[in-house]
């Protein structure tokens, strides 16, 4: 079969650090094996045609409601990561099908507004809110597969997905490159869309900055890839080297200063939360509009309300908005 070719082929060319295909440490449900594709390229598949991966193309990354065609979105982003991630890999001889699940399903939990979404649900939920938990549960519940509930993905991509962000350490190297691509991905496509929308003026950002890794987005982006590289190579740990991480740190201080919390990127912010406090407050009180009978009695309101709203997209939270709180107008 093919897929046991694929494997044994894996031996031969993936360093020894590589999570074999066939090493997996499985699926919480065994499945049979594909006679085509691996286990990680399986999950990759499963994530690729979920109903959560395409809503990312409509989720904000970080500008509300741009009006121009070619900021990013949170889907941009993922696509942006998975790239950058798969260079690393195959440089490094990782298992790319296993990098490629991960860099896919890591933001599938976030709310609609980006990262203030994800703060507007924290305060309002009793536990709190974190996007990593939510992607767990994502594709560990929400979605379906073969009429099951969840996708039944491999534990190396779970936890990939889970550690994806903070000091979470995931165990495989393939999940270690995710969190350094999520970061060389978006410092440098922010810079681009703040550039874009006026917010940022290049010439501010210091220039030492500039001079340790590229004037152009395309420079920057190469710098830290290859110094990923040549500085993991044959090594059991994913990093920078001290001089281009100094660098990196010093550009995104530089980001969450003049760019995140910038009025300008944070002008609707307010709005957004508004939306997003009230229908969480209309949905606490009107949950049987959103879940059947037997979800009401196996979750709890605070639970169907989050992950409702978690999945939204940000112009199907505004209909929401509109549909419920806002009066229609008489046509007579």
């Amino acid at each position: 079969m093919f897929r046991q070719y694929q494997e044994e082929l894996e031996y031969k060319i993936l360093s020894h650090y590589a999570v074999k295909s066939k090493d997996s440490k499985g699926r919480k449900t065994p499945e049979p094996d594909c006679d085509i594709r691996t286990v990680f390229q399986r999950d990759r598949d499963r994530i690729l045609h979920s109903k959560a991966f395409r809503r990312l193309k409509h989720k904000t990354q970080v500008f509300l409601a741009p009006e121009g065609d070619h900021y990013r979105t949170r889907l941009t982003h993922t696509l942006e990561v998975s790239q950058i991630s798969r260079t690393i890999a195959r440089a490094l001889r990782l298992n790319e099908d296993l990098t490629e699940a991960i860099s896919l399903g890591h933001d599938l939990g976030h709310t609609p507004f980006g990262h203030n979404g994800e703060d507007i649900l924290n305060k309002l939920l009793s536990h709190g809110f974190r996007h990593y938990e939510q992607s767990l549960r994502v594709v560990d519940l929400l979605e379906k597969h073969n009429g099951n509930n969840g996708l039944n993905l491999t534990d190396e991509v779970r936890d990939g997905i889970y550690n994806h962000t903070g000091d979470k350490k995931p165990y495989t190297l393939e999940a270690q490159i995710i969190k350094i691509s999520d970061r060389i991905a978006y410092l440098n496509h922010d810079i681009d869309d703040a550039k874009r929308a006026g917010i940022v003026n290049i010439s501010k950002i210091p220039k030492e900055i500039f001079e340790v890794l590229g004037e152009t987005h395309g420079e920057r982006i190469n710098t830290m890839i290859k110094d990923v590289i040549y500085n993991s190579l044959d090594k059991p740990v994913i990093a920078m080297s001290q001089h281009i991480q100094e660098a990196t740190d010093q550009l995104r201080e530089f980001m969450f200063e003049n760019v995140y919390f910038n009025d300008i990127a944070k002008s609707e912010d307010r709005k957004a939360e508004k939306i997003m406090t009230d229908l969480f407050h209309y949905y606490m009180d009107s949950t049987s509009e959103i879940a059947s009978k037997e979800d009401l009695v196996i979750y709890s309101k605070e639970e169907i309300v989050r992950d409702y709203i978690a999945g939204m997209t940000d112009r199907f939270a505004l209909k929401q908005f509109r549909d419920i709180f806002l009066p229609l107008p008489w046509d007579k």
